[in-house]
């Protein structure tokens, strides 16, 4: 069964400004999941409130805040960041915390770039032991979203969790990212289903909702599905119009009517 995440940055958007009552519109929707971006420019009272009036769950944020995890000194930053997004997902009940790898570094070896970032993700391992919260690394395209971007590559994203081999640390792996950048999902996810904590989903061209584009959506997510994936898949895609619009087509090209 596909556990659906509304990310109520894109979704429900055009229909209101207020994030506790976005939250309120994806149960409307037929949501028991939401998720958003960075926690600390939020009413965090407000929408703890909103999730306790409507049972919805969180299914991940932000750890805030971005650095550059290619770059090793701005871990500590990184890491004392990490302890505040770490007590807000506690408070909030989100069980995955999304980072990005930062940028890629000119004149700085790939190699020591990539040593960085297991670094990084070692040392998040102890902030989060014990804690049931985990932290999903998310390889980005560099083609049309994220110019500049170091991990586009998912492959390589699964080499750093492996190396870390902590189950803390995990990847968020982006369907549209990953196809964006010309990757199969079925070849550089297979053996890794483990690895995954999360997964996004959007159509290309756009990053609109499943079903506005090109991508084999429905066939990629049942095969996630079928491997074994029983994580949240967050819609963080651009809605077309209005969000319940875009919502019937995602449904209709997905086959969850």
């Amino acid at each position: 069964m596909m556990r659906l995440s509304a990310c109520i940055e894109m979704l429900f958007v055009p229909e209101t400004a207020d994030v506790a009552q976005r939250i309120r519109l994806a149960k409307e929707e037929g949501f028991d999941l939401v998720e958003f971006w960075l926690w600390s420019n939020k009413d965090l009272d407000a929408i703890e409130g909103a999730l306790n009036e409507t049972g919805v769950k969180l299914a991940g944020i932000v750890a805030e805040p971005f650095a550059e995890l290619t770059r090793e000194t701005d871990h500590d930053r990184f890491l004392a960041g990490l302890e505040k997004s770490r007590d807000v997902a506690l408070r909030l009940g989100a069980p995955v915390l999304i980072c990005q790898s930062g940028p890629l570094l000119d004149g700085v070896d790939h190699a020591r770039q990539h040593d960085a970032l297991v670094s990084a993700m070692a040392r998040s391992a102890e902030v989060l032991a014990g804690s049931g919260v985990k932290l999903g690394l998310e390889p980005l395209n560099d083609r049309v979203d994220h110019p500049g971007y170091y991990l586009t590559s998912s492959a390589e994203g699964f080499d750093i969790v492996d190396k870390v081999d902590r189950p803390e640390i995990g990847i968020t792996y982006d369907l549209y990212h990953s196809m964006v950048m010309g990757e199969d999902p079925e070849v550089v996810a297979a053996g890794h289903l483990n690895r995954i904590v999360h997964v996004h989903v959007a159509d290309h061209p756009g990053r609109n909702q499943p079903g506005s584009g090109v991508l084999p959506l429905r066939q990629k997510l049942d095969w996630l599905l079928g491997q074994g994936y029983d994580g949240a898949v967050g819609l963080e895609f651009k809605p077309t119009g209005t969000t319940a619009d875009a919502l019937r087509q995602m449904r209709g090209s997905l086959g969850l009517h």
